[in-house]
């Protein structure tokens, strides 16, 4: 049998057995990878050729590395395992404990299920009472702070959980879903190590539980941690690490394992957003925006992960394009967090920050750990210039992911705002070691080190110069460099880093200060060097300008072809501050 009709095989099973025991959202993953599979040719008919999709040409469009595109051979396969089914004994209580679970009535089924043994009817009653202790912590938090407060509430299920779960793993009659609940259990009461333990128990003996995955990759956050797990070989590992590479910021690693899924799961809708996500990361805004145009195009309801594209045509300033995608998830589920914050990107390009900021605001009561909304609303604080409400906002943010670079660099931004270098740096220093190829970072940390109260102009000129090695779009980092030289007088690197900077507007075909400024500095720095040549070229060029820059060129022409001395030496007082 083929890999691919061995994965859609196991995927099927794995739906049906993960819906009848009310897991819900992988049993959604599991049915979108299924689809995603690639079908047979001999088998298409005009009803189920849906997801050919033009030739996959997204597909073909991004792969960057064939070799690791080969059909998935020499794989362990586990074969997928028949869970013991306890509807001879428990079967009517069973369905009607569903039922109740399906209405969000959690209590009244895990009553009804409170004398069953079998498995399946153990592990619904348990994951209702978990459920049912975090609807009432959600409750309670909004009683006592709010939605959007800080609250002492637990969920006071977890004890008892705990007790039941870890006695049925000694015993050895839990079943993987149990281990799953155990390890979900185990995590929120802090028992990190044990989680971890469990979670791989967990996937090692049912490996379609996508949930199961995803818990397991939020405790690993070390990649020695990742590498010390125990996994079986198996092909939903590779959808695991290449998840957990993109949280570890491990981009490349991440787009080829998703490449190398592709050959299976060509058309997976998840794949492609994954892709999307990890060249959004390395700022591919390009070929990221042509992904998410595919993806609506192919899936037009589609609301997850929309935010992130909103946020690449919020960068992009593509006003209308945003305008059309805040619409049309609005009128798809307009209470979904990322809609939410995809019409709040919306106003904020506006320029209307205090609507922005109820748009976020709303994200939030809708799902109070949302990240994304966190850190956007704190952007929205600092351009209304309430860093207080920024600085809460962005510190909410890494409570929920401390990983997330843009809150500590947004909190390094909102201290600067405040005049406290010495924190911002703080806080920057966290925001470039989460991302070290972002030349923004290094950009806002070299404005630290430059700063009367820190004056480390060595430091900032080291940060600006990682800035133009990590590709500064902005254009920022030579200037300043140049800068920088010329005031602890370096000449010689002063007119090393204007040529370049010179150089590159000529290439963007840019006008303006900057550019007036390196050609006065080039024919002054020319002209000390007796190089008249070079200082004539320059001096020319300033003539075409109507400034007082126009009259200093003349004035060293005219020193030039007097052998005048008199005119300004290579002082460093003599250019731009």
């Amino acid at each position: 049998m083929s890999s691919k009709e061995n994965c859609r095989n196991e995927l099927r099973t794995a739906i049906r057995q993960l819906s009848d025991r009310c897991l819900y959202a992988a049993s959604k993953w599991a049915a979108e990878q299924l689809v995603g599979i690639e079908q047979d040719p001999a088998k298409f008919t005009p009803a189920n050729t849906r997801f050919q999709r033009g030739s996959s040409s997204i597909r073909r469009r991004f792969h960057t590395n064939e070799s690791t595109s080969t059909p998935i051979s020499g794989v362990l396969y586990v074969s997928t395992p028949v869970m013991e089914e306890d509807e001879v004994v428990d079967g009517d209580f069973y369905l009607l404990a569903k039922t109740y679970f399906d209405c969000r009535e959690y209590r009244r089924a895990a009553h009804v299920l409170r004398d069953q043994i079998g498995k399946k009817s153990v592990f619904l009653r348990c994951y209702a009472l978990y459920l049912a202790g975090e609807k009432r912590k959600e409750e309670e938090m909004i009683e006592l702070e709010g939605p959007l407060g800080k609250s002492d509430a637990v969920n006071r299920e977890i004890a008892a959980l705990e007790r039941e779960l870890s006695t049925l793993r000694k015993n050895g009659t839990i079943d993987p879903f149990g281990l799953y609940l155990y390890g979900l259990v185990l995590k929120e009461k802090g028992s990190e190590n044990l989680a971890r333990i469990v979670l791989v128990e967990s996937v090692n003996s049912y490996p379609w539980n996508w949930s199961a995955w995803s818990e397991l990759q939020s405790l690993c956050t070390t990649v020695d941690i990742l590498n010390s797990l125990n996994l079986n070989s198996h092909w939903m590992k590779d959808f695991f690490l290449a998840s957990a590479y993109q949280e570890l910021r491990m981009q490349n690693e991440a787009l080829a394992k998703y490449e190398y899924l592709q050959s299976i799961f060509s058309f997976s809708n998840y794949i492609q957003a994954q892709i999307a996500k990890a060249k959004y990361s390395l700022r591919e805004f390009e070929q990221v925006e042509a992904i998410f145009e595919e993806l609506l195009r192919n899936d037009p309801y589609r609301v997850e992960d929309m935010d992130m594209y909103s946020n690449v045509l919020y960068a992009k300033e593509c006003f209308s394009a945003l305008s059309y995608l805040a619409h049309r998830v609005f009128m798809t589920d307009k209470y979904r967090p990322e809609s939410c914050c995809i019409i709040g990107n919306y106003y904020s390009l506006k320029g209307q920050h205090e609507k922005s900021v109820v748009y976020f605001k709303r994200a939030l009561k809708l799902n109070k750990n949302y990240l994304s909304a966190w850190t956007l609303m704190g952007h929205e604080f600092v351009e209304m210039k309430n860093t207080p409400a920024a600085v809460d906002a962005y510190r909410r943010a890494v409570d929920i992911n401390p990983c997330d670079y843009r809150a500590w660099y947004g909190l390094g931004q909102a201290y600067e705002m405040m005049g406290m270098p010495f924190y911002a740096l703080h806080y920057f220093k966290k925001s470039v070691f989460l991302q070290p190829n972002d030349s923004r970072l290094w950009i806002a940390m070299a404005h630290c080190y430059e700063t009367e109260q820190l004056s480390m102009l060595e430091e900032a000129v080291k940060c600006y110069k990682r800035a133009v090695n990590c590709n500064d779009r902005e254009a920022i980092a030579l200037h300043q460099l140049a800068k920088l030289h010329c005031e602890l007088g370096q000449l010689e690197e002063a007119a090393f880093y204007y040529k370049k900077d010179l150089e590159r507007m000529e290439t963007e075909e840019r006008e303006g200060p900057n550019m007036v400024e390196a050609l006065l500095f080039l024919a002054q720095y020319y002209r000390g060097q007796k190089r008249f040549e070079d200082a004539e070229v320059y001096c020319t060029r300033l003539l075409d300008y109507t400034g007082p820059e126009k009259e200093t060129a003349k004035n060293i022409l005219r020193g030039m072809r007097l052998g005048q001395s008199s005119f300004p030496s290579m002082d460093v007082e003599h250019f731009p501050p």
